[in-house]
């Protein structure tokens, strides 16, 4: 092993040698390229380097510098074919240079030696937001990715170096970038202490930005072994093994030491840390071949038994020492200490693994060159492409098929391609089939029958020609070749009356296809047995003609002097900045002493703040004569709102939708324009998942895990799926929607008009017809005053249950449910209730917390049978009532109501007023939670209601609960009679179960709570025989069925 530290290979200066951040060794190991904080990109001959002991005029040390960005350069990498050399450095650009054939220009004034080859500046690439911190060259030249302290990662074009994509994935700033050298992935270090695994098919050369949209797509994050790594180190480059087993990261720690971590492919795990270090670790570099760990023999390496082949890695960072290891030993095979004066900043091995170049913070270079053995036998080439022959290195992204049936339909498609650019070729070359031969249909769709007949010129038959006639083939070849004549002859006679040879288009003469699709007019003139060549009359409708010129009469008549428009300027010229209209300047203001002199008002220049609300939506004119008129929500400029674990968020910023990463991110853009389109798009983390663009302004959206849905100023609501795919076309509706709600595959929408619409995107179905809301919103237009009304209220919120039920909740505190079995409006919350009942807020919005406090288990074990399915309408009743009595009690809106009532107990014949109250308020909850499944609540309702009843000996209404709840239990034996019966709902059912609860369990829970009541027994003791409780026995828990009753 030799150190070689030539004291001229550095970045020096007029006081003090620059640090050197980076550097790398072409591909033919005949140059080595440096960058430095003086901001130059060096370039130096390995010969010279080599030699540097012995006389130094024998080779020129120094090929090239080139000077051109404006700070210090961070990163420097040739590229693997050799063509390219990329820089970039502090000032956010990236430099591209290529060598150029001609003689190198003489530089004067500066004390830089006469350059030896001419490297000029190919490209500069601009698409990051502040320095770019590292690059890297995929192994076969397709793409260069750079990576930044914007946190972002952009990949390039390696042919045309257009910006493919910018993939905003990683949190904070991003520092290391490394290639797979079967071409597959690349892996990104970030200082947010995770490494990002991209997956990656390399581009055609004429590949653009949009076609790259699915390209590029994040395979995996590791963050296990930079938990607690340090923040401290200016770079995290990591780097790929050559067999593509492995990557090598840097920064990694393993407890409170600090390691470098060997992340396995495919599992994307690290099990193995390499320890060592005593400081933060800067870089990694595998070495590009594979060694042998014996000295092969010949006759070994003839029969391909090469025995066990190792890679080796160096790595180096803050502690100053370099440690170069191989994966058949535990321990580094070498460890320089104290090589550099401050951290080492860079690696760069040799082509052929024998040499390693280090730069260091402190200007210097340093060549560690090993003898044969040392490291281990260097392997063949060959060896490298066997190793990564495994994971497809030889294949083109998916260029292989799968299986034989993929081959068979890629087959089939080809065809199908082939045929279709056939026959389009055969319509643009006038090359037409004999099926086709036949006359054209005349209007009504009856063929001429007179075949024969020549065709008639201004109703003169035409002569026929006296050419000798050809077969079909040869008539269809000469038209071809004829065609093809007359195209490429086609001489036009310009403006300055010269005679030119138009050219032909690539499309006419078919040798090229296009990508996109291609407009076809089918109808009855491909049916034509002759095409007429003449040229046909063109339209431009790209500018409209209003007839006269800007000006009107005058400017024809008078001429006009005044500038050409903006768009007929040339490209060069750059149209004079337009000032913002402010309408009429004021002369004079109406001050204190009366008219003073205005005060001259700058005219607003720049850009000015997009207003939150635009305008006012457009209505439609349904609207002046309906009987419900709803407010139309304003046309925002931007609204977001985030899906955080399948359920919609409110509307928020952007910066706190931001701080959940799991959230996806839904945004509607409007433009000022009323016929700009508006743009919708969906994200999540940063990366764009899908966006559409629609003709009209959004007003409302909504979301949930199955579909996206958002409604457009004209009426129309638009629904995909989670992915982006349309799921309907556009339903238009009569009027802008109010209120836009969904739940799972459920859709509401309320509109101006008052119309409420529901739509099960399922099964692609509606419930019910298009309800009004004219029934709610009507009936609390009343007054207790003969010559005044009150308002009408207004909607506050609308929801969907579970099972597709619409809820409503009104401004004067009424709650309702439309129950589409009765296609009728049903109140489930109501102020009477408020302040007449005694069960108002006995409970909570909680199922849980009424079970625990109120009713025991719904079983001996307090296990549910379905306790994995979600309760249906769960809450609603409490969410209902707590609304009421948000807006009527808390309102003070109950104070009329309250004395009515207290004057009404005082009465003798309404003494029991309350209690009644109370007992119609309990059926009035037991109603509702049955029409809408409520099973939960129903059972806690019931048992409350049962409790009521017993302790005021309602008998009858005991009896007919007990027989309700009973039901068809004891109709066993007369089913075949009540077959012909009609079959009812809730409580007249002649089913086992009635919400959801069997009957029995039901009824047993009903018993025990009433078998506390004497004057009841002799009822309950008939029911409790019929289901066979054994009352002798202790096992009954009654006080679990204790329902209190607050």
């Amino acid at each position: 092993m030799h150190l070689i530290r030539p004291s001229w290979l550095s970045h020096s200066g007029e006081q003090k040698d620059f640090e050197v951040y980076s550097c790398s060794v072409s591909p033919d190991g005949k140059r080595l390229a440096t960058a430095g904080g003086d901001g130059h990109v060096r370039i130096w001959s390995t010969d010279a380097i080599y030699d540097s002991s012995s006389t130094p005029d024998t080779k020129p040390r120094q090929l090239c510098h080139m000077s051109h960005h404006l700070g210090t350069i961070h990163s420097v990498r040739f590229s693997p074919n050799g063509r390219y050399l990329a820089s970039g450095a502090d000032d956010k650009i990236i430099c591209v240079y290529h060598l150029d054939k001609g003689p190198p220009a003489a530089t004067f004034g500066t004390n830089e030696p006469p350059p030896i080859e001419n490297w000029k500046t190919y490209k500069r690439l601009i698409g990051h937001d502040n320095d770019v911190q590292d690059l890297a060259w995929s192994y076969d030249s397709s793409i260069l990715v750079s990576v930044g302290l914007d946190s972002k990662v952009v990949v390039w074009s390696g042919h045309t170096f257009e910006k493919l994509k910018t993939i905003p994935a990683h949190q904070s700033h991003v520092k290391g970038i490394t290639f797979d050298p079967a071409n597959k992935f690349f892996a990104t270090a970030s200082d947010d202490r995770t490494i990002k695994i991209f997956r990656f098919t390399s581009p055609a050369p004429n590949a653009t930005q949009h076609d790259m949209v699915n390209n590029f797509v994040l395979e995996t994050t590791i963050s296990a072994p930079f938990k607690s790594s340090p923040l401290t180190t200016y770079f995290r480059r990591c780097s790929w093994s050559p067999d593509g087993n492995h990557i090598a990261a840097a920064n990694a720690v393993n407890g409170p030491v600090s390691s470098v971590a060997i992340i396995e492919r495919t599992r994307w795990d690290s099990e193995i840390n390499l320890i060592g270090h005593e400081a933060p670790t800067e870089v990694t570099m595998f070495s590009p071949r594979l060694f042998h760990t014996v000295k092969p023999d010949k006759d070994a390496v003839a029969n391909g038994n090469t025995g066990q082949l190792v890679t080796v890695i160096a790595s180096a960072g803050q502690d100053k020492t370099l440690s170069i290891w191989n994966t058949h030993t535990s321990r580094p095979v070498v460890i320089l200490q104290d090589l550099a004066g401050k951290s080492i900043s860079d690696l760069a091995w040799t082509p052929d693994g024998q040499t390693l170049y280090a730069s260091s913070l402190d200007g210097s270079i340093v060549v560690v060159k090993f003898s044969e053995g040392e490291l281990g036998w260097v392997a063949l080439p060959e060896e490298n492409d066997k190793a990564l022959q495994k994971y497809g290195a030889s294949r083109k992204g998916m260029g292989i098929a799968e299986d034989v049936d993929s081959l068979m339909l890629e087959n089939q498609s080809k065809e199908g391609e082939s045929r279709a650019a056939e026959s389009r070729m055969g319509a643009l070359m006038g090359d037409f089939s004999e099926s086709t031969k036949e006359s054209t249909p005349v209007a009504n769709g009856t063929k001429s029958k007179d075949k024969d007949k020549p065709p008639t010129t201004n109703g003169q038959p035409a002569e026929p020609e006296k050419k000798p006639e050809k077969k079909p083939e040869e008539e269809a070849a000469d038209k071809t070749a004829e065609r093809v004549k007359e195209l490429k002859s086609r001489v036009t006679v310009g403006k300055d009356g010269k005679k030119r040879v138009a050219p032909l288009l690539v499309s006419s003469s078919g040798t090229g296809q296009s990508s996109l699709p291609q407009t076809q007019l089918v109808g009855t003139t491909t049916t034509k047995t002759a095409q007429n060549d003449a040229p046909q009359t063109i339209i431009d409708l790209t500018k409209p003609f209003d007839g006269l010129p800007k000006g009107g009469i005058a400017a024809m008549l008078l001429g006009n002097k005044r500038r050409a428009a903006d768009a007929e300027l040339d490209e060069e010229e750059e149209p004079a900045p337009k000032r913002v209209a402010s309408g009429p300047t004021p002369i004079l203001t109406n001050g204190a002493d009366g008219a003073e002199p205005a005060a001259l008002t700058p005219v607003p220049h720049g850009v000015v703040p997009t207003p939150e609300f635009l305008r006012p939506a457009v209505l439609n004119p349904s609207m002046s004569f309906s009987q419900v008129r709803l407010a139309v929500p304003r046309i925002r400029s931007h609204i977001l709102r985030p899906l955080e674990r399948g359920i919609l968020q409110e509307e928020t910023t952007l910066e706190d939708a931001s701080r959940i990463p799991e959230n996806i991110i839904f945004e509607a853009r409007n433009e000022s324009n009323p016929r700009d389109p508006s743009h919708v798009t969906v994200t999540k983390r940063g990366a764009l998942l899908w966006e559409e663009f629609l003709p009209r302004a959004v007003i409302l959206v909504t979301a949930s895990q199955k579909f996206w849905a958002v409604a457009c100023e004209d009426g129309s609501i638009h629904v995909w799926t989670p992915a982006g795919r349309r799921l309907t076309n556009p339903i238009i509706l009569e009027a802008q929607p109010v209120i836009l709600e969904c739940r799972d595959y459920w859709l509401l929408c309320i509109t101006a008009m008052g119309q409420v619409h529901v739509w099960d995107m399922k099964t692609q179905s509606s419930p019910h017809p298009p309800v009004s809301l004219a029934p709610i919103l009507d009936i609390a237009t009343t007054s207790l005053n003969q010559h005044t009304a009150t308002p009408g209220p207004g909607v506050t919120s609308a929801h969907l249950n579970s099972t597709g039920h619409v809820v409503v909740t009104l401004t004067n505190g009424d709650g309702y449910y439309y129950g589409r079995e009765m296609y009728a409006w049903q109140r489930l919350s109501e102020s009477w209730w408020a302040v007449g009942s005694q069960y108002w807020n006995s409970n909570d919005s909680s199922i849980s917390a009424l079970q625990s406090t109120a009713v025991g288990p719904a079983s001996k074990d307090g296990k549910e049978k379905d306790s994995k399915k979600a309760s249906v309408s769960s809450g609603i009743i409490p969410f209902l009532e707590r609304h009421t009595t948000n807006e009527f009690l808390l309102k003070g809106r109950s104070y009329g109501l309250q004395r009515i009532i207290k004057m009404l107990i005082q009465k003798r014949e309404a003494e029991n007023l309350e209690s009644t109250v109370s007992v119609a308020h309990l059926e009035n909850r037991i109603a509702g939670a049955l029409t809408l499944g409520s099973k939960e609540e129903f059972r806690l309702y019931l048992f409350m209601y049962a409790k009521r009843l017993g302790a005021e000996g309602s008998r009858q209404k005991v009896e007919e609960l007990l027989n309700s709840l009973i039901g068809g239990l004891l109709d066993e034996k007369n089913k075949e009679e009540k077959k012909e019966e009609e079959a009812g709902r809730g409580w007249f059912s002649k089913e086992g179960d009635i919400c959801g609860w069997d009957r029995k369990e039901l009824l047993k829970g009903v018993v025990m709570i009433l078998g506390k009541f004497r004057e009841l027994q002799r009822l309950t003791l008939q029911y409790a025989r019929v289901l066979d409780l054994d009352l002798e026995d202790g096992s009954v828990d009654v006080d679990s069925m204790d329902v209190e009753a607050s």
